[in-house]
């Protein structure tokens, strides 16, 4: 265990420095900066508990890990947030139950936590916090992530990765079934006496040193998300929608016509900006009348119209371009969005389609 923790503070400690010493480097780069030399003085705090004390102490990386992982995608995901002196109250939890275990010395045995002594309310009231830090911080987070993605899906045409966030998805939702799994191995060994008491302990920092190497990496290549992308306003109910039907239809026809007779999908470059400055109506009414009449959002409804481009391309024996040349000229803005979009909408890749048509 104090092999992990003295990695873990190596690690954290020199991926902050490469996050602050970032080339233009951004709020949510100064953030997860902090985030890690946080995180490596919590890997230090373990080494030494086990180095003097022999055993952990009862201090939760939850707290710490939970409010930053927010406050990150909060920076990554918000154009208004603007990081001040009161978001450090996020942190509180951490800093209070830290440095009261510390002055106890209060170990984190399991199989003591719940015997009434004089420290009783503190485990419990310990025990309390890191439920309710989860509770309400990892939901937050899933939401301000998945909100972004929509978002993006009613505004572009083409998602390049540094702007649809799904690697920080793929850490929350991860992160999700860790405290579970966190939670679940604490109740097996709370109540078995075969497995080790520390067995919870381990996996805790073991994982945490995991999240670690890959927040670091990504973190490193994320780069400032254009503040035109990010959520600015609540999305509008179309339950209490103004449109009437005859302008839902009105409007439907309008985008068809454009797109069939002006071919505006080819534009790699075409936004809901683009297409609303274009036929003159408001990008809300826009992607009201797609996602309710049409069925499909701003992203779904241009790569049809793509892969159709595509898929005729490719079927035309006088065609010699190639398939990366086809998926440009479609409108495509990289080969991978190129594959990603035509397999999620064909079930197959590119070159498959064509093998199976030649």
């Amino acid at each position: 265990m104090s092999t992990i923790a003295w990695i873990g503070f190596c690690q954290s400690l020199f991926a902050a420095i490469l996050m602050f010493t970032k080339k233009e480097s951004s709020l949510p780069d100064k953030i997860l900066s902090g985030w890690l030399v946080l995180l490596s003085f919590d890997f230090l705090s373990c080494g030494i508990n086990y180095e003097i004390f022999n055993r952990p102490l009862l201090i939760s990386s939850f707290l710490l890990f939970n409010p930053a992982l927010y406050l990150y995608i909060r920076s990554l995901t918000r154009p208004e947030f603007d990081l001040k002196w009161i978001h450090l109250l996020h942190l509180l939890p951490f800093v209070f139950f830290g440095v009261y275990t510390y002055i106890i010395k209060e170990p984190f045995l399991l199989d003591t936590f719940f015997i009434k002594d004089k420290y009783f309310l503190f485990r419990l009231s310990f025990a309390l916090a890191n439920l309710v830090s989860w509770s309400i911080y990892n939901p937050l987070s899933l939401i301000l992530v998945h909100k972004h993605r929509m978002h993006l899906h009613n505004e572009l045409s083409n998602i390049e990765k540094n702007e649809n966030l799904g690697w920080v998805l793929a850490v929350a939702i991860f992160y999700v079934v860790y405290c579970f799994l966190a939670l679940i191995i604490s109740v097996v060994v709370f109540y078995s006496s075969d497995i080790n008491q520390l067995t919870p302990h381990i996996y805790n920092y073991f994982t945490l040193l995991i999240f670690i190497y890959v927040i670091s990496f990504y973190g490193l290549r994320q780069q400032k998300v254009a503040k035109h992308l990010l959520i600015d306003e609540p999305l509008i109910p179309y339950k209490n929608s103004n449109l009437s039907a005859e302008t839902k239809a009105k409007i439907k026809q309008k985008i068809i016509t454009y797109f069939e007779k002006e071919k505006a999908f080819l534009n790699p470059e075409l936004s809901m900006d683009v297409l609303s400055e274009s036929l003159k109506i408001q990008k809300y009414q826009i992607t009201e009348v797609l996602n309710t009449e049409i069925g499909n959002n701003f992203f779904q409804f241009v790569n049809h119209y793509r892969v159709e481009a595509v898929k005729n391309m490719l079927a035309d024996p006088k065609n010699n371009y190639s398939i990366e040349a086809i998926g440009y000229e479609c409108g495509f803005s990289s080969k991978s969005s190129f594959y990603t979009v035509f397999k999620s909408i064909t079930g197959e890749t590119p070159v498959t389609y064509r093998n199976k048509i030649n």
